[in-house]
């Protein structure tokens, strides 16, 4: 198909060696983030994009990390994009994914309708001597561009076609106008939020509209952006007949992917627990993401469910899925792919892993040794070692590994802990140390041995991930210690195992098991190096995770005036509404109310609103462990009220509180402080008179 003519006017611009087309823009940017892109264009003009990690973390800010991190381009670098390919990236923004195009692509056309955001991407790519892009709204920048690409990629985009296209139908007509400009065994790429997406239901706010359950509740005529549940998307298909197309899904969402799942190779239960990524906005945690994904994989609807999705409309990709590796140190850095191979008349399915970088290339090549050597050692034993051959594709090495069925040796262990079948949990962890131990006077072993990285089919066992292999020897206990610790950290369900017992069976006192730890310590650093972990940037940049429930409670467990509130103290002795909680069922009735604290010796005092009412208060009983407690004292009673005698006292306030000390009282972990009292409500004004009448104030 004949190309579009060659643009030799003045509005060409060069950053580099990318182009920047500037014929069709009005001169105006119409969306702009303010200080923000000035301040991307700033760090984009000065450092290098090897340099932007540490920009990062040193901002430590949504914005940075949103635009600048190389893991956003982990939605499309899966894709099997060849340099004979032509691609149009829709929507560049500031270029967070344009970089993995130019790596993969021969011809890459970028489009977007702002200027400074395209200067932006041409700073950080500049050396992408492939790249143009083109800048302008694109219903006028469309009527330019060829018809001869590969793939059309919306990474983010397809949500705002109302924007772009002014019609009844609006993403309907978008992809009609996408289709003609490709190629007939083209491909278009869409990576977009599912509206029904688990994150949502659980609590997250919408990411366009920063309200909560904005797209669940299907969006307003005015909001201008709209995301689709998967039947939405596929009816918009039906519509424009399109028969050709497959769902992805990408985990936790399309932004930070770091595993995409297929209909083919679905998620399986326990895998899903990475849930927390409210980077930019704070969330409600209406319900555990992990369960409930679980739950949804059991009933096989969590293709329904997944946070985003991504389509591929055209022919079919041999992918079937993918996982990337971004937290590590450079020289680590991998992408594993299962692949599907024509073998003679049928597909075989390989695994792949890649390095991302090439400072990962020598780790790659590696892994045929530890093959070889690992196989060497369990020769004779009842462990097998999953094959795998290193081969090179234009240059770079590429690890294949064969593709074994069976389920994981933790997914095994997790179901004998569901059924509360601790033997068979032994028993399992039991052979796990006479499988991996065989051999182990040998120079090689697999330091990353954790039941994750075991498969079991009926009697066979396979280690089917050993690129973290060792030439020297390494004890079972160091290599079971860590499976186990790992084991534990992951899900906090699995602390019903018996540690005591995990040592006993291994040798381990609890000084060696401590030495580990600090070994673990040692070698993550080792795996990350100065980068930080997505969860640590998490820690750094995110949002609070808001629990309703001790809200809820608070409001609900008790009527009008009569809520029952327990402070118990800060380390520094303040009370704070954050760590009060209502004590349900305090009164049988409106005239006492009964109670039953928990004080630990760390308790260095407890607050005890009895209601929200001016009132008169008698404590009838007041002790811990049926110790009677000084409430005569005013040093280990004191309240904001009028004390009355030994053990009543008038509120006057609509907060009235006793802050009992417990400073030099015994107490056990399991202690209880057990108060009773009697309690009758009085108007304002009469406790006011009553106080100010009292002549004697203890």
């Amino acid at each position: 198909m004949a190309k579009k003519e060659a643009k030799t006017n003045e509005k060409i611009e060069k950053k580099g060696k990318v182009t920047l087309d500037f014929s069709v823009y009005s001169g105006q940017d119409f969306y702009c983030d303010g200080k923000v892109e000035d301040d991307l264009l700033k760090i984009t003009e000065k450092y290098a994009p090897v340099e932007f990690p540490q920009i990062i973390e040193e901002r430590a800010d949504w914005p940075t990390f949103y635009h600048l991190s190389v893991a956003r381009e982990n939605i499309v670098r899966w894709l099997p994009i060849t340099k004979k390919d032509k691609v149009l990236e829709v929507g560049a923004g500031c270029g967070a994914v344009t970089g993995a195009f130019t790596t993969l692509a021969g011809e890459v056309v970028s489009c977007d309708l702002s200027a400074k955001r395209s200067r932006i991407n041409a700073n950080r790519h500049s050396d992408a001597e492939n790249l143009t892009i083109h800048v302008g709204n694109f219903s006028d920048v469309e009527k330019t561009l060829d018809n001869d690409f590969d793939y059309i990629c919306l990474i983010g985009v397809f949500e705002y076609a109302a924007s772009y296209i002014d019609s009844e139908t609006p993403y309907e007509d978008f992809l009609m106008m996408l289709r003609k400009h490709l190629k007939p065994e083209g491909r278009i790429v869409i990576a977009i939020e599912n509206r029904l997406g688990l994150k949502y239901l659980a609590g997250c706010k919408e990411d366009h509209l920063s309200r909560y359950f904005a797209g669940i509740e299907g969006y307003k005529k005015d909001d201008g952006v709209r995301t689709f549940s998967k039947d939405g998307l596929m009816n918009i298909f039906k519509t424009l007949g399109v028969e050709k197309y497959r769902f992805f899904y990408p985990y936790p969402d399309y932004k930070f992917m770091h595993t995409l799942f297929s209909d083919r190779r679905l998620p399986k239960v326990g895998e899903l627990k990475d849930n927390y990524r409210n980077f930019d906005m704070e969330r409600l945690e209406l319900f555990s993401e992990k369960d409930a994904f679980d739950s949804l994989i059991k009933d096989k609807a969590f293709d329904r469910f997944s946070n985003s999705f991504l389509v591929v409309i055209g022919p079919d990709v041999n992918i079937d899925y993918a996982r990337f590796s971004n937290d590590r140190a450079r020289e680590y850095q991998i992408e594993t792919v299962i692949e599907r191979v024509p073998v003679g008349k049928r597909e075989v399915k390989i695994i792949k892993k890649s390095a991302l970088c090439p400072e990962g290339y020598a780790h790659i090549l590696k892994m045929d040794d530890y093959f070889n050597g690992l196989t060497k050692r369990y020769e004779g034993g009842k462990l097998n070692v999953n094959r795998c051959e290193v081969i090179h594709k234009e240059d770079i090495p590429e690890a294949c590994f064969e593709y074994v069925e069976g389920n994981t040796l933790e997914e095994l262990m997790d179901e004998c802990l569901k059924k509360d079948d601790l033997n068979a949990f032994y028993e399992l962890f039991d052979k796990y140390v006479e499988y991996t131990g065989y051999g182990s006077d040998e120079k090689i072993a697999d330091t990353d041995m954790v039941f994750s990285n075991i498969l079991i089919d009926g009697d066979k066992w396979t280690l089917i991930d050993y690129e973290w292999t060792k030439e020297s020897r390494l004890s079972v206990k160091e290599t079971a210690f860590r499976a186990v610790y790992c084991y534990l950290l992951e899900d906090k369900k699995r602390n019903k195992i018996n540690l005591d017992l995990i040592y006993e069976k291994l040798g381990l006192s609890t000084e060696a098991a401590a030495l580990l730890k600090e070994d673990e310590a040692t070698f993550q650093k080792k795996v990350t190096g100065k980068n930080r972990s997505m969860q640590e940037m998490r820690d750094i940049i995110g949002n609070r995770i808001i629990d309703p429930y001790p809200v809820l409670s608070k409001l609900y467990s008790n009527d009008g005036a009569f809520k029952f509130q327990i402070y118990p103290a800060n380390p520094d002795g303040s009370f704070s509404e954050d760590t009060s909680y209502f004590y349900e069922n305090a009164y049988p009735n409106e005239k006492s109310a009964s109670v039953a604290v928990p004080v630990s010796p760390a308790q260095r005092f407890i607050r005890l609103d009895p209601l929200r009412s001016s009132c008169i208060v008698t404590i009838t009983r007041a002790d811990i462990d049926g110790n009677p407690y000084p409430v005569d004292s005013k040093k280990f009673l004191l309240c904001n009220g009028k004390r009355v005698g030994n053990d009543t006292f008038i509120f006057e306030t609509e907060d009235p509180n006793l802050v009992f000390v417990l400073e030099g009282l015994a107490r056990s972990e399991d202690s209880l402080l057990n108060v009773e009292m009697n309690i009758t409500q009085i108007p304002h004004e009469t406790a006011a008179l009553l106080a100010e009448n009292i002549k004697r104030i203890f």
